[in-house]
């Protein structure tokens, strides 16, 4: 089964046989969430609504979400990691739970192709559930509804019992929540086995002992809030997320080893050694095998360039640069530039590459095609400069005298982009000494680095639900009072590029080439005021996205026209596209402040804003 008939299996199953409604895959850019640069899960995109707000297909829906991770991005190289994948998940909104989702997760697994499902071996599965402890129950409503399908709770003991049941701690069977309180619950993983010995794939243990068993889907079930007292309670509307990985599930159907082996990689993959140094030497009739290494800078182009890609097709246009997105966009491109240099491929490595990558994904993803000149030349432009900056370390070497530190060869990596090999090549090629503690040094230095982005990662990639204090959702809808500001004063060119809300203040990018002018500051911060104070109604209905555009609503729509959304009104004075949840009325914001406005990018603007001393106890805008 090839990827684009995975994609379609999966949705049509959901649709037809158990009545959910397709949506759309959102940007890779969230809107209004803090926790995230990116959406690293096909949740994301749902946060509002698995928050209680009514979403306009429904309550069953099923999607296929682009996501984008970044926190191991050190590891991306091997056979498994990847920073760019689809993550395929049916959603229930307080509609079904376990029974319903785990039976529809079997049956999608071991239904034949020809009915529909993948049609997997029921012998080579087995799934885990939570264990239970102090402050939350063992899930055995999870294990009996496997039972009733045919798996049993594992012993470890005999060979000839298949479809066992495993039970883990919370660090592998729970999920959330994202902070210290919220919305958390058990989950229940499947897992395909991979090895040879079909006979007694649990010889080596279960998941948690043997690589060998791989996880291809995951079906939480949000059931509980965490208090501030750290005790859990029941929620009022519990949901089933799932999550089922695009590129891992391909792997196993098609009989390979690693994503890189599969359809979604495999033109990448050939065109990359077909412009290396390998293809040229094997050309001339020199046989040289394929090293690791080699196959590793493949993978890292590969997976790099088609993250790079995906951004900069993204509706919520960005460009590389030094912060927030922007910063790991330009990493992206550069890391795979760095290993196209360890390929012999000196230039031209993206203008090469990236039409491949297009060509291949054109027809799931037409943003791509309809963006590939942006995209050619925001590549090309990256690399060529990124070349001047590594003739720029080159030149740092001219003031090494006899000796190399690590920390020095750690500075020319971590400021010029200079790997390892690349130093280690050019000192000799110099006839520099690396000093006697150089690797140990080096490798201090490049710890310490890792642990910093880790943390980061922590905090910036953590996903979870969005915050939805009070002061949050007064901010979210000051933003849209902020965007039709902006739009009066400045003009219609002004579009939203991207927003970050916490409850202590709203940032909020737009597309804008100018610094604003105090009068224009002022004139915009005036003209919020006064819809606050003009106490604006604040509502929502369900409309198709020809229907939010003939009314002149602005925001990020669908490529499905066909698919209803939510249209926010605040009164006349605006529209917008927008998920919620929004305050009822607008009177309860209070004083709107612009605090600072920065450039933030290449023609995008910022602004950071707060807003005080609004009515306290509101409630949230409805349907009209």
């Amino acid at each position: 089964m090839n990827s684009k008939i995975l994609r379609r299996c999966f949705i049509d199953f959901f649709v037809q046989k158990h009545n959910h409604a397709e949506i759309s895959g959102a940007s890779l850019i969230p809107e209004n969430d803090p926790t995230v640069l990116f959406t690293t899960a096909g949740m994301h995109p749902l946060v509002p609504y698995l928050m209680g707000e009514k979403h306009p297909q429904g309550q069953r829906l099923v999607d296929v979400q682009k996501c984008l991770r970044t926190d191991d991005i050190d590891e991306v190289g091997d056979a498994t990691h990847l920073t760019f994948f689809e993550m395929l998940g049916n959603w229930s909104l307080g509609d079904y739970f376990k029974k319903e989702a785990i039976q529809m997760s079997y049956e999608f697994l071991t239904t034949p192709m020809n009915e529909g499902g993948l049609g997997l071996d029921p012998d080579r599965l087995c799934v885990t559930c939570f264990q239970g402890d102090g402050n939350s129950p063992k899930d055995e409503e999870a294990a009996e509804i496997w039972e009733s399908v045919g798996f049993v709770r594992s012993k470890n003991t005999a060979p000839d019992q298949k479809r066992h049941i495993f039970f883990y701690p919370k660090k592998d069977n729970w999920w959330g929540p994202a902070g210290q309180t919220g919305p958390c619950g058990p989950d229940t993983e499947m897992f395909y086995y991979t090895g040879k010995n079909l006979e007694n794939p649990y010889e080596k243990g279960g998941p948690a002992e043997n690589k060998e068993w791989v996880e291809i889907w995951n079906d939480v079930f949000m059931q509980y809030n965490k208090n501030a007292e750290g005790t859990f309670e029941p929620l009022k509307q519990q949901n089933v997320d799932t999550g089922l990985g695009l590129e891992r599930v391909a792997t196993i159907l098609q009989g390979v080893k690693s994503p890189f082996e599969t359809d979604l990689f495999v033109p990448i993959i050939d065109k990359i050694f077909a412009i290396s140094k390998i293809n040229s030497l094997n050309s001339q009739e020199n046989l040289f095998p394929l090293t690791e290494e080699d196959k590793s800078s493949s993978r890292i182009i590969a997976d790099h360039l088609r993250a790079a890609i995906f951004l900069l097709a993204d509706p919520r246009t960005i460009k590389p640069s030094n912060t927030d997105q922007g910063y790991v966009l330009r990493k992206l491109i550069r890391r795979a530039v760095r290993h196209g240099f360890k390929l012999g491929i000196k230039q031209d490595l993206t203008k090469e590459i990236a039409p491949v990558i297009i060509n291949l994904y054109q027809d799931i993803y037409p943003e791509l095609k309809q963006n590939q000149n942006f995209i050619l030349e925001q590549l090309q432009k990256e690399e060529i400069q990124f070349s001047k900056t590594i003739e720029q370390g080159l030149r740092e070497f001219s003031k090494i005298e006899v000796t190399l530190s690590g920390q020095e060869a750690f500075s020319l990596y971590e400021t010029h982009g200079f790997p390892l090999e690349l130093i280690q090549e050019e000192a000799k090629n110099r006839g520099i000494s690396l000093h006697p503690t150089f690797e140990s040094e080096f490798q201090q230095a490049f710890e310490k680095h890792q642990e910093k982005s880790r943390e980061g990662a922590a905090q910036k990639f953590s996903g979870g639900l969005a915050d939805d204090h009070e002061e949050t959702v007064k901010l979210h809808t000051a933003t849209h009072l902020l965007h039709r500001a902006l739009r009066d004063v400045l003009g219609d060119h002004v579009y939203q590029k991207g927003s970050n809300i916490t409850q202590e203040r709203l940032r909020f990018d737009f597309s804008h080439s100018e610094k604003m002018t105090p009068e224009q500051l002022q004139e915009v911060e005036k003209r919020v005021n006064e819809a606050i104070q003009d106490d604006y109604s604040v509502s929502y209905q369900m409309m198709t996205v020809d229907e939010a555009k003939k009314r002149g609503a602005i925001g990020v729509f669908s490529d499905r026209y066909d698919e209803k959304i939510k249209m926010y009104s605040v009164g006349d004075y605006s529209r917008e596209i927008c998920g919620g949840p929004h305050v009822s009325h607008t009177n309860v914001l209070g004083q709107f402040k612009i605090q600072k406005e920065e450039s933030c990018g290449t023609g995008v603007r910022r602004i950071k804003a707060v807003v005080n001393g609004g009515e306290s106890g509101f409630e949230f805008a409805k349907e009209q």
